[in-house]
Parts: C-alpha cells; structure tokens; sequence
C-alpha cells in the first residue's frame, strides 16, 4: 500500500527568513470554542494545517457555516445543532475534546467519541472529566461505541484543583464554566500562553474570567455570549522548531513573527548550547556556522518550563554537542520513539526511564524512517536536513497535523524537499 514520504536531500546551509504562523495548540482549542456564541467568530492567523480542516468538518457536522478565506476562519454558529460527534474527524486529533467543554457549557449535554492523536503514552482525560462532574455534569461512557455523554441538569460553579497542571483540562473547564452559574474557580490552573489566547476570546465574546496565566482562575458564568473577531498568537513551538533548525543547519536565518518570551527556556538552552542569535523585536537572528557545541541537560516541565514538544527536536540538535546531553520528560515519559529513528540514522542514542541520553558528536547518515507522532516527526525533518544524503520520512500526515507548509518554508531557505509516493 503507498503512502506519502517526505524526501530530504541533506547537506545544504539555509539562508534567509522564515515567518511563523498562528499556534497549533491555541487554534485547536479556539475553534472548538466558538460552538458557545450566538452570533459569528472570525479567527485570523489560523495555520494551514490538518487538525484545522479536521475541526473544520466538525463544525459543518454541527451545522456551522464555515468559511476559510487565506489565513482566516470565519464560523457562523448561529444555526448550530448538538448532535453526536462520532464520526472520523472526531479520531484525527485529540484537540476534538475540547468540544465535550464548549457543547456542554452551552447546551448542558454532549455526546463525542473517544479523542484521537499522536500516541505519547498515557494520555488520560481524568481531569477534564474530574472539572466536568464538579461543574455538575453526569458522564457516562459506552464501551461498545468508545463514546463519552455528559448530561447536566443544572451547570453550576464550583471549586476545582487539578492534580497537574494539566493545558487541556484547563481550557476544557473553562469552556464549560463561562456559560455555568455562579463562580468557578480553578486551582493549579496551566498557564501556557495557548490558554491565555483563548482566555482573550472568550472574554470578547462576553465570558468573565481573571487570573489566566497565574496558579488560579475565577470565572463567573455569564447567560449568553456572542460573535467577535480575534488574531492567534504566533506558535512558540514551530517558532521553536525553526530555531533549532537554524542552529542545526543555518548560516543566517531570520524567524519573524516569534514572541521571545514564549521561547525563554529553549532560549537559556541554546545558549548554553553555544548557538549564536539575537532577539530583535518580534523577531530572532540565528546564526549557526558554529558547531563547537557543549552538552546540555534538558528535563520538560509545565509552561515557563521547558516545552515537551521541543524536546524531540532538540535531542537531533543534541547531536552536534561534544559529550552526553540527557533529555527527561516529566510530562510524557513514553514520548522517546524518536530516539530509534535517529538512531537508524546514525546517532549515537540510549533511552532510559522517561529519558534519554545523546552521545556526540556523530554524523547522521539518509535512510527511511517513520514519524511515529508529530514532534517526532519534526525532529526527523531536522535530522534529515543535517544529514549526508537522502533521508524519506513516511507517516507524514503526523507532520501535517502541526507544521503549516513546512515544505514551503524550508524550501524558501534552501533546503532541498519533495514529496512522492512510497510502498509501505
């Protein structure tokens, strides 16, 4: 059976600039937020990528209208109906869940289908589940059909701590909580910029909320909200990903439309790496004709820590360094599969328990290898753009999911991509 492969020729030096685009992670929880006004949204900066055209057909099946003109989304909810959502767009990614949280606050009932996604271990929905049934709501899950409905009688304010820090169970308690009675307020709150972005749009569409971005977050139920407009933040982590291109690859690189602060931690990283850059204004200079690299240690951790969606990438980065780099995640243990794809690239690569340590410098080598998950996926596209010869990445709709015309972009600096057929 074929299936797309993505073709890096590796081995040439990329120049010139790179705009970032919208925030995977804000966008896939802003559409899904916008089923709670009566009245049109439009959502500017929206990336071209797959999720959005997944989450897209979700709205149609809820009988939104809904128009993409250039980067911009524009969803007419005013006809909307609270069916079922159990169809296959419901399994392409696990951002679908963010509409149990919208669904249930306006109309106090959803019925969804298992969340799909990458695969990164674990990845339960407890606590979203745990806010659900303090806000009220009765869940109960049919195993046969692998399906959720959550039913309330009344939808009303409550207290709420989350175990973890948790960016999906945060956003999805807000979601219910805006059209709630009374007062919720959210203890050992998330607070990624993602979730701030889509504090903003709830709050132009009528929703009461303080604290976003801090520990705790009091929300104050409001009857009905409406239509509005608002601009996604850029995306730190393909912002992120670019750097690290940079630095891999690069000879001077410009990554425009980036938010600095976003990007403190893999900044301090970077640094300590040795790569060469300089923050000017929404925009940040690479230089990366050095490879005198020193090792690095890296453990993820909640916003403003450093992101789990970077570490893949970064471990290809890694190896460049003079020495042994250790990479842990906190956040997914299990999230390492790279780590054998590189490997059969040439790396030098042991993983451990929720761990892995990178032994440099070694020269990786083209081969053919599989994106087992997005992130993955991007630190593949960066081993091949450092490596001798053709490197074919197959299972390149995870790529897809999160990067918007990563091709184009690469392409524009003088990387060598295409895009063909393969057998499996």
């Amino acid at each position: 059976m074929a299936q797309e492969c993505i073709a890096i020729e590796g081995g040439h030096p990329l120049n010139g600039t790179v705009r970032i685009s919208g925030a995977k992670n804000a966008t896939v929880a802003l559409i899904p937020a916008v089923v709670l006004a009566n009245s049109p949204v439009e959502i500017y900066g929206v990336p071209e990528i797959s999720d959005v055209e997944a989450l897209s057909t979700l709205l149609r099946e809820l009988n939104c209208d809904v128009e993409r003109v250039g980067d911009t989304l524009k969803v007419d909810p005013t006809h909307i109906k609270n069916i079922p959502l159990v169809s296959k767009a419901v399994d392409k990614l696990r951002a679908s869940y963010y509409f149990m949280g919208g669904l249930l606050g306006r109309y106090r009932e959803v019925t969804i289908k298992m969340p799909g996604g990458c695969y990164l271990g674990p990845r339960p929905i407890d606590l979203h589940l745990k806010g659900f049934k303090a806000l009220g709501a009765d869940i109960t899950y049919n195993e046969k059909d692998e399906t959720y409905t959550l039913k309330a009688e009344h939808l009303h304010g409550a207290e709420i701590y989350l175990d973890f820090a948790s960016v999906g169970a945060t956003i999805n308690i807000m979601l219910a909580a805006v059209m709630a009675e009374g007062r919720t307020t959210i203890e050992n709150a998330a607070k990624e910029p993602e979730i701030i972005d889509v504090a903003n749009l709830l709050t132009k569409m009528g929703a009461k909320l303080r604290g976003v971005g801090t520990d705790t977050i009091i929300i104050d139920g409001v009857k009905e909200m409406h239509g509005t407009s608002h601009e996604i933040i850029p995306d730190r982590i393909e912002a992120g990903t670019f750097l690290i291109i940079a630095a891999a690859v690069g000879r001077k690189v410009l990554i425009q439309n980036v938010i600095s602060q976003h990007l403190d931690a893999l900044l301090s990283k970077l640094r300590e790496l040795g790569v060469r850059f300089e923050i000017i204004g929404d925009s940040i200079l690479v230089w990366g004709d050095y490879y005198d690299f020193k090792p690095v240690e890296v453990t993820t951790q909640p916003y403003p820590g450093f992101a789990t969606d970077l570490q893949q990438p970064l471990t290809t980065l890694l190896t460049l360094a003079h020495g042994r780099s250790k990479v842990t995640d906190t956040i997914y243990t299990e999230r390492f599969k790279h780590c054998a794809q590189l490997n059969k690239m040439g790396a030098n690569i042991e993983v451990g328990d929720g761990c892995c340590y990178v032994n440099g410098p070694t020269k990786l080598h083209g081969t053919r290898v599989e994106a087992t998950d997005l992130r993955c996926g991007a630190a593949l596209v960066v081993a091949g753009l450092m490596a001798e010869g053709i490197t074919e990445i197959t299972n390149v709709y995870h790529i897809d999911r999160g990067y918007d015309n990563i091709d184009r972009k690469l392409t524009a600096l003088g990387a060598q991509i295409s895009r063909y057929q393969v057998e499996d």
